[in-house]
């Protein structure tokens, strides 16, 4: 699949959000990460689309959306890169609100071997 049109940093805000909606509730469906992301249902459908094409998901019958092996891969470290860093920032003084903000432009924008290295010199908790 051609990923170009479709940025690392949607890939990985939508991926992060299926994983987090389906923790929360079990399931994932279209309807759920458009409220979770704050986007339209056909900027979901063309996302959702992409990201069955790219291999990072699939679509039961019931429209329930599930990960690929690669695909809950790729969210669960996306997921912990933000995790890590919005931690990493409020415990150097960080408010909040900027910490999450921050979190989220770092997470796309660090290697997994340089999330690694941090995570393994610094402890966050």
């Amino acid at each position: 699949m051609n990923l170009r049109n479709f940025r690392n940093e949607a890939r990985d805000d939508y991926l992060e959000a299926i994983l987090l909606i389906t923790q929360e509730k079990g399931h994932c469906r279209s309807i759920h990460i458009a409220e979770t992301l704050d986007v339209t249902k056909p900027s979901v459908s063309v996302a959702v689309g992409k990201l069955i094409e790219a291999g990072l998901i699939t679509m039961n019958d019931d429209k329930t959306i599930r990960f690929t092996e690669h695909g809950r891969a790729l969210a669960e470290l996306t997921l912990a890169k933000h995790q890590f860093l919005k931690d990493l920032l409020r415990n150097a003084g960080v408010d909040d609100e900027t910490a999450e903000k921050e979190a989220c432009a770092m997470e796309h924008a660090i290697s997994e071997d340089s999330f690694r290295k941090l995570e393994k010199t610094y402890s966050v908790t």
